[in-house]
């Protein structure tokens, strides 16, 4: 049960610096009638301060009046300093106390005697959404909760004048939705939690896949060196060397290109372009001494036959000799000249043989020079191994196996599965919980709006409204009588007055059974307005039944001197040169 206890109240609208208390912790039903001895007194009910009491209660209890008052404006005007109103209540055995002030601004909230807020400057004003979220969960209701089912004033709007939204959302919380809406948050951040924790998930296992991938590559390549080791271990170097060039050229030229903006890939095409120039101009200077070296010959040819090679006529001994001497000399010459270049082309060609192809301009593979750095280290790491390799009978292996023992990490999908199964769980969930049409909010509507219908007819009845009035199962509200539909405008004040008091008993009676009870019933000239005596009659006969049977402490505040004799006591607020009293001495009249 949720039990208000007592307020205490100073310098609150029209209470001065003497604190006034009332007290709600008894069950009965209490009339509070207002004397005001500054228009004279006797009989003189208005603008004595009796809706005060639950203003003062509402803004203990929410930060916030009944109706759209500043919070300053709520500082008594004469003394305009230290206001301060106090609640306590008691839920589950647990003691509550909440202390709020303005002028300075205070705010407390004890449990039981604990101060919750020291500390936290933040609150001081007694607006902090945290705290007043707090004490709203341990209450069990919103301020709008509040002002249908527990404070029921002539300023609040009735709930048939608010718009649909706020009458959906009222309900809703009625019912019990709003808090599926609740769980749905939660739900959410958790469905928000499993889907970071696959995406972590799945990085982490793809980041395996792709290291075991790099790593499979390598044991390939391995093995493949491995074989041609087996084949030619003659040329196992120069082709472990070849390779490395390779993948220098492949991986660490290309990358560092792209990253050191292609420094390198201009600087390789100016060497083969030089190269090839060089080629070129060695392959025509080869040609041109073949050309001379074969031209020599034919003459060397034709003077070993004592033959000039021009006239053909017979050449003597000693100018035969150096005919023969001069053309040797000049085939050797050319011979030379050939081996030199030849020599120079084959270091030329070896050199654009070790520069490899020019490619096209790399893209960058790795995200990073770190990345591109740590393939550079995977070279050397090669180099390393061949310089020690010479003498060793099959490097690879020992590699190989190096790798497959430590390199490689298991794949395994299961923890994803699994994550992905509650994703797809809580996704449903998620779906039952804020689909309008799920069967879950179908059910609570249609447990609890029967209930609802049941107990709004009980009173309807009960108070003389020759209406029906029920609640359909879009949470709208019809009106009815001899089978016209009627607006809640087209109701005279007096009907109006007694179904906004069926509704509003109807509403506490569905919260208390899904939530708690609540003690106080607080009531602010309702029955005054419109109501006719059968209505009055009506209202209060169902009044001292909530007392009587369900231990209900009612506070009725009323203009009508002919309730007295109506209620179990009554509680006089007098106001007396410009403040406010409560008369705390209960008067107990025989009813």
């Amino acid at each position: 049960m949720l039990k208000i206890k007592n307020i205490t109240v100073k310098n609150f609208m029209s209470v001065g610096n003497v604190t006034q208390a009332v007290h709600f912790d008894k069950h009965g039903l209490t009339l509070v009638l207002g004397n005001n001895i500054d228009l004279g007194g006797d009989g003189s009910r208005n603008g004595t301060g009796k809706t005060t009491i639950i203003n003062a209660l509402s803004y203990a209890l929410y930060g916030n009046a009944l109706y759209n008052i500043k919070k300053d404006n709520l500082v008594n005007k004469t003394n305009n300093r230290n206001m301060m109103v106090t609640v306590d209540f008691e839920k589950d055995s647990i003691q509550y106390r909440i202390e709020r002030g303005r002028k300075p601004n205070t705010f407390r909230f004890l449990v039981n005697n604990q101060d919750t807020t020291e500390g936290i400057t933040d609150e001081m004003q007694g607006e902090g959404r945290q705290s007043q979220a707090v004490i709203e969960q341990h209450l069990g209701m919103t301020h709008t909760m509040f002002k249908h089912i527990v404070a029921l004033n002539t300023y609040t709007d009735p709930f048939l004048s608010m718009r649909a939204n706020d009458q959906r959302e009222m309900i809703e919380q009625l019912l019990g939705i709003t808090k599926l809406s609740e769980k749905a948050e939660i739900l959410k951040e958790l469905s928000k939690n499993t889907r970071d924790k696959i995406t972590e998930e799945t990085y982490r296992i793809k980041g395996i896949e792709e290291a075991n991938e790099r790593i499979n590559n390598s044991i390939k390549d391995l093995e493949r060196r491995q074989t041609q080791w087996t084949l030619k271990r003659d040329q196992r170097l120069t082709e472990s060397k070849q390779e490395i060039q390779v993948l220098e050229h492949i991986n660490i030229d290309k990358e560092l290109k792209a990253h050191e903006d292609f420094a390198n890939f201009n600087e390789k095409r100016n060497q083969i372009d030089t190269l090839n120039a060089e080629i070129a101009k060695l392959v025509t200077a080869i040609e041109r001494e073949t050309k001379r070296r074969d031209k020599a010959q034919q003459d060397l040819d034709s003077a070993k036959d004592h033959k000039c090679y021009a006239c053909g006529q017979e050449i003597h001994d000693e100018q035969h000799d150096k005919i023969v001497s001069a053309k040797t000399e000049a085939v050797n010459e050319c011979q030379t000249i050939i081996n030199e270049d030849e020599a120079l082309l084959k270091d030329y060609r070896a050199g654009l043989e070790e520069i490899g192809e020019l490619g096209d301009a790399p893209r960058t593979e790795y995200n990073s020079l770190q990345e591109a750095y740590e393939h550079q280290n995977k070279i050397k790491e090669l180099k390393y191994e061949l310089t020690t390799a010479e003498n060793e009978v099959n490097p690879y292996a020992e590699q190989i196996q190096s790798l497959q023992a430590t390199g490689l990490q298991e794949v395994d999908w299961a923890e994803v599965n699994r994550l992905t199964e509650l994703k797809e769980h809580q996704d449903f969930l998620m779906k039952l919980l804020t689909n309008k049409d799920s069967f879950i909010r179908k059910k609570i509507i249609e447990q609890n709006l029967q209930f609802l219908n049941t107990r709004l007819e009980y009173y309807i009845t009960r108070l003389g409204l020759p209406h029906e009035v029920q609640f359909q199962s879009d949470l709208t509200v019809t009106i009815t009588q001899l089978g016209q539909d009627l607006d809640f405008d087209n109701l005279s004040r007096g009907e109006r007055n007694r179904l906004i008091l069926g509704l509003s008993w109807s509403f506490r009676d569905v919260f208390e059974s899904m939530n708690h009870p609540i003690n106080l019933l607080c009531i602010d000239e309702l029955v005054d307005s419109g109501m006719d005596t059968i209505g009055v009659e009506s209202a209060l006969g169902i009044l001292k039944k909530m007392e009587r049977d369900r231990g209900k402490n009612v506070i009725l505040i009323s203009h009508r001197d002919e309730l007295v004799g109506r209620v179990g006591s009554v509680l006089q607020v007098v106001k007396e040169n410009g403040f406010t009293t409560f008369n705390t001495e209960i008067e107990v009249i025989d009813a």
